[in-house]
């Protein structure tokens, strides 16, 4: 029986997916197996040694001690792409709220006093002060082309937009979902430069924070509008309002609202809505058990934010899966402690990626729980399963 603990609400569609003859699910549980979490802070939390791996139901893993995690052998998941349609939905309708004004509009609107004749007259002295622009033709800079920003890239092609987008670590999936109209930007810079509008779809990191700054704005053609619906801090918001107030800056429209921000003039901001819909949660909680139980019960790897990507077909019998430090002659101690044992490999598959290495091995026999001790005694080794024993 495999013990989940969630330290969130998860979405009874991903949970409905854990039999429960063999998992026993809930928020307050000691000694989990796995723990199950959206936007829990766990970088302070002691974890037990029970742990073997941590579901994140969403893309962004910034509130989980990822390298700690890493150090002691606990494979962290994600679900990228899960979110990816609410998040472009929203971004277009930031695009849009942006260019025609909606926001100042709607609060001119709601604070008219007076009878219905004298709102109506106010309406139409009023309006000429919201008058926008339309979205075909401009340019969309997208920086990040992964499941979001693709989607966003090709939705904004589909509504006429010109689309120049960066990233020079672009997967052979996406570059071939993409639009062929979309563009190449050399760097950020040459993106700024080009774009009418720009949206972030990054990871925040020491490579990410503040990528969007003074010195970046003024490159940035007048009236251009920032849309942030990634991470707080990729901009730089103080640079961004004084863009805004100097004129230079159209709008700015973001999810992280701030005292320096919610009052602007100029900027619409959201409270974090980018994936609050019910059909992304429900696809993300799905995405990620489905990870998290794979893990557990076969020791396949995907959607990792720290493990290498492994997937070996299970048959029936036994199976050990091994975590260990990226170094040489890991593989041929294990197997000489299996031959030892009188127990042959029948099938295995080795991954690496950086500092870690998983390796999935099938054997003909039950191992002794000697077997795994002796594993896991090796330098290097953090952790060791038997699946099926």
């Amino acid at each position: 029986m495999f013990k989940i603990q969630t330290l969130n609400n998860i979405s009874v569609a991903g949970l409905d997916r854990l039999p429960r003859d063999q998992y026993e699910v809930a928020s307050e549980i000691t000694h989990p197996d796995a723990i199950l979490v959206r936007s829990a802070k766990m970088h302070d939390m002691d974890l037990p040694d029970t742990v073997k791996a941590i579901g994140r139901a969403g893309a962004g893993v910034n509130n989980i001690p990822v390298d700690r995690m890493t150090e002691i052998g606990v494979p962290v998941f994600n679900a990228p792409g899960a979110n990816a349609n609410a998040v472009k939905e929203l971004v277009l309708a930031g695009m849009l709220m942006a260019a025609r004004n909606i926001g100042q509009a709607w609060r001119f609107a709601t604070a008219l006093e007076g009878e219905d004749a004298e709102i109506t007259k106010a309406v139409e002295a009023g309006k000429k002060n919201f008058v926008g622009f339309e979205l075909p033709g401009r340019t969309l800079g997208v920086v990040g082309l992964g499941a979001i920003g693709v989607r966003i890239a090709n939705a904004a092609r589909a509504l006429g937009m010109n689309v120049v987008g960066y990233d020079p670590t672009i997967t052979v999936k996406s570059a071939w979902q993409l639009d062929a109209g979309v563009q190449q930007a050399l760097s950020v810079d040459d993106l700024v430069s080009r774009a009418d509008f720009i949206t972030f779809h990054v990871p925040l990191n020491e490579h990410t924070a503040n990528m969007i700054n003074a010195e970046r704005l003024a490159l940035m053609k007048p009236g251009g509008v920032l849309l942030n619906f990634a991470r707080n801090g990729i901009i730089d918001d103080e640079a961004a309002v004084k863009a805004l107030d100097d004129g230079h800056l159209y709008a700015y429209v973001c999810d992280f609202p701030s005292n320096l921000l919610k009052d602007h003039l100029r900027v619409i901001t959201l409270p974090h809505l980018g994936a609050s819909t019910r059909e992304a949660e429900e696809n993300c909680a799905v995405m990620v058990v489905d990870e998290v139980r794979d893990w557990l019960e076969n020791g396949n790897v995907h959607n990792s934010a720290n493990f290498p990507e492994i997937q070996l077909a299970r048959g029936e019998g036994y199976r050990l899966a091994v975590v260990n430090a990226n170094v040489p002659n890991m593989l041929g101690q294990v197997s000489s402690l299996l031959a030892d044992a009188g127990l042959n490999i029948t099938d295995m598959l080795n991954k690496s990626r950086d500092e870690i290495a998983v390796t999935l091995i099938d054997v003909d026999g039950a191992p002794e729980p000697s077997v795994a001790e002796a594993i896991a005694s090796i330098e290097g080794v953090l952790s060791v399963r038997c699946l099926g024993c």
